[in-house]
């Protein structure tokens, strides 16, 4: 009995080392809980920022018309409007809150924050996240508003997918609900920030709760 269960240590220990060296594990739950509070944030002020200035969306849907009517993209215009600040500013305190948590993570783990694995990861992360960028600028240039919020939440959610393979599995399961979020937004046109809100807020959150209690809780 003892050396069967000797044997079973082994092939876990094994079992552990290569999945060390051939995925990224350092990914944290608080990271995900973090972005998911600051995406819930970021939508509060988007929603209050709409409700205070009833032409904050007139003026992006001036900029989005003039935008298909002269085949050009002003980016200054554009960055003057609320929302695409307040958009920016949720993404960097998300992203920073994230790799911050990742970093204590991967010292706890005593696993590098860059190497192989984590390079893998970024890049099929980044290959539908560009892809999606720039599908996306082509809908602000014709017009497209009501499709962007529904864009990037399918976008976003297929590179979760993709990165599964180099990453905790259970990351999967978070891509899946966020393309059939934004598949739903495409048939709720006007309704994207609660769509927002729901994908990148508190989905992450749920998932990172998940992900603590399953790897990081003590």
């Amino acid at each position: 009995m003892n050396t069967n269960n000797e044997h079973q240590q082994d092939i876990l220990q094994i079992k552990q080392m290569m999945e060390r060296s051939s995925r990224f594990i350092s990914l944290s739950g608080l990271s995900g809980i973090a972005a998911g509070t600051c995406a819930l944030i970021g939508a509060y002020f988007a929603y209050h920022s709409l409700c205070s200035r009833d032409n904050v969306l007139l003026n992006l849907d001036d900029t989005i018309y003039n935008t298909a009517t002269t085949g050009h993209l002003n980016i200054s215009t554009l960055l003057d409007n609320n929302l695409v600040i307040i958009a920016i500013l949720t993404f960097t305190s998300a992203l920073i809150s994230s790799l911050f948590f990742t970093w204590l993570r991967s010292k706890k783990t005593k696993l590098p924050l860059w190497g192989t694995t984590s390079k893998r990861l970024m890049i099929n992360v980044s290959i539908p996240l560009i892809a999606g960028g720039f599908f996306l600028l082509k809908l602000i240039e014709n017009g497209s508003v009501g499709l962007i919020a529904p864009g990037c939440l399918i976008f976003y959610g297929l590179a979760l997918v993709n990165a599964a393979k180099y990453t905790l599995g259970e990351i999967k399961y978070l891509g899946y609900f966020q393309i059939i979020l934004g598949i739903i937004n495409l048939w709720c046109v006007g309704k994207g920030l609660y769509f927002w809100a729901t994908g990148f807020g508190i989905l992450h959150i749920i998932y990172g709760i998940i992900m603590w209690n399953k790897y990081e809780r003590e």
